[in-house]
């Protein structure tokens, strides 16, 4: 890849380094409203299948894709896992309906909804497993301190957090270390540029949902999509973008991206 020098990789949590054009699993549930399984199952393994053949090393996944649907597809298609590759999965929020996300940040949701997601995954423990949504009735404290202590009984290796401001990263960094956060944020939806620095100061990855934003992919659009991508892949080294599509080509195409930082 011609990445003009640009470093290709981030030490996630400062130790575990992943290629930082990666694979947003989201995409991989039902339709309409991402609920229930990927219906085309099959097509959905071979789909992340080819990512890990073409170097994709930190997947990003949800409970709420689905609910638990997307978890449960890659560990089918992927499990055993590669030692590079990295699973990422988020909690904190359930889809009960196409249109239906309920926000439960307490520790004992937490605490359940990590021991589904080893089980879905099939590991012993969870790479990132990050806070998806702080919720408005439970201290972020509370909740980042659930998986602090899910972390230190072994089960999970790093915690992140999404959908955050810096205040709420504050208060989280005085209960444990951070390695991500997981905000909206590309070309056309900059406004967290002061997050992405700051961030980006203390080491911990910064990993944009929606890269594409107002102008997702679709065919003959292929070439914007790469420069979107490739403008984050160069906005900051802590950047871990994580393009998702349903198309093989499509993916083929993204990960063409470097060329385009």
């Amino acid at each position: 890849m011609d990445s003009n020098d640009i470093n290709t990789t981030f030490a996630l949590g400062g130790e575990r380094q992943v290629q930082r054009l990666g694979y947003g699993a989201m995409r991989l549930t039902g339709q309409p409203g991402n609920f229930g399984p990927y219906p085309h199952w099959e097509d959905g393994k071979a789909l992340l299948r080819r990512a890990v053949d073409l170097g994709v090393q930190f997947i990003d996944s949800a409970r709420a894709y689905g609910p638990e649907w997307a978890d449960k597809l890659i560990a089918d298609a992927l499990h055993p896992y590669a030692d590079d590759l990295l699973i990422a999965t988020k909690g904190g929020v359930d889809k009960r309906a196409p249109d239906q996300i309920v926000m439960d940040g307490r520790p004992e949701i937490l605490h359940r909804q990590i021991d589904s997601a080893l089980s879905n995954l099939k590991l012993e423990r969870i790479d990132l497993f990050q806070l998806h949504r702080v919720d408005p009735n439970v201290a972020i404290e509370e909740s980042v301190g659930a998986l602090e202590d899910a972390r230190q009984a072994g089960k999970l290796r790093f915690i992140g957090l999404s959908n955050v401001d810096r205040q709420q990263l504050d208060r989280a960094l005085g209960v444990a270390h951070i390695a991500s956060v997981q905000n909206r944020f590309n070309r056309a939806e900059p406004g967290d540029g002061d997050l992405v620095d700051y961030t980006n100061e203390r080491g911990i990855a910064f990993i944009p949902y929606g890269p594409l934003g107002a102008h997702p992919m679709r065919q003959g659009a292929t070439l914007p999509a790469k420069e979107a991508l490739g403008w984050l892949l160069k906005r900051s080294p802590n950047m871990i973008v994580i393009p998702g599509t349903t198309s093989i080509t499509h993916l083929e195409e993204n990960m063409e991206a470097w060329r385009h930082v």
